[in-house]
C-alpha cells in the first residue's frame, strides 16, 4: 500500500514540475515570442541564431503544430494596434491601413501610444484570444493572413 502511494506522489511531482516548466503567455510575450509561435518556427530560429538560451526559451514557448489545430482556428475579429507616431517606421503596416483595411470590417485600428504593430485576435464576445506581433510583416502577409484567421461578417439586409 505504502509504494503505491509513493509512486502516487512521484507522478504528482513530476507533473508539477512539468507544468512549472512551461511559461505564462505574459512570460512568453515579455521573452518576445507571442502570437502563433509553432515549434518548428523554433527549429528554423535554430538554424539562424546560435543563442541556445534563446531558442530554448522559443521551445518553452511554442505551440505544437497540427494541421487540426492551427490551420482552422479562426476569430471573430482583430485589432490591429500602432503608435501613431512609430507608422512611420513600418511602410507596409501604414498601407495595409489606408488602402486595404476596409476590406476588412471585423479589423479595427486601434492607435496606441509606443505600441509596436500588433494583432489582437479577437472572439465573438470581443474578448482578446490571441496577440501577434507583426513589425517585420509585408502587407500582402497581413492581408493574407486576415483572409485566413478572421470570420468575415454576414451581410444584413
Amino acid at each position: 500500500m505504502a509504494r503505491g502511494w509513493y509512486s502516487c506522489f512521484i507522478l504528482l511531482l513530476v507533473v508539477q514540475v512539468a507544468r512549472s516548466e512551461q511559461p505564462s503567455t505574459k512570460t512568453c510575450e515579455d521573452l518576445g515570442f507571442t502570437g502563433l509561435a509553432l515549434c518548428s518556427d523554433c527549429q528554423a530560429l535554430a538554424e539562424y541564431v546560435k543563442d541556445e538560451e534563446l531558442v530554448s526559451d522559443c521551445k518553452k514557448c511554442c505551440v505544437q503544430e497540427s494541421e487540426d489545430s492551427i490551420s482552422k482556428v479562426t476569430y471573430a475579429g482583430a485589432i490591429l494596434e500602432v503608435c501613431m507616431r512609430k507608422l512611420v517606421f513600418y511602410p507596409d503596416v501604414l498601407s495595409f491601413i489606408e488602402e486595404e483595411q476596409d476590406d476588412f470590417p471585423s479589423v479595427h485600428v486601434q492607435y496606441v501610444y509606443s505600441s509596436p504593430p500588433k494583432l489582437v485576435m479577437l472572439d465573438e464576445d470581443g474578448n482578446h484570444k490571441e496577440t501577434i506581433r507583426i513589425d517585420n510583416w509585408k502587407r500582402e502577409h497581413i492581408r493574407q493572413f486576415l483572409k485566413e484567421k478572421v470570420k468575415a461578417k454576414a451581410v444584413t439586409s
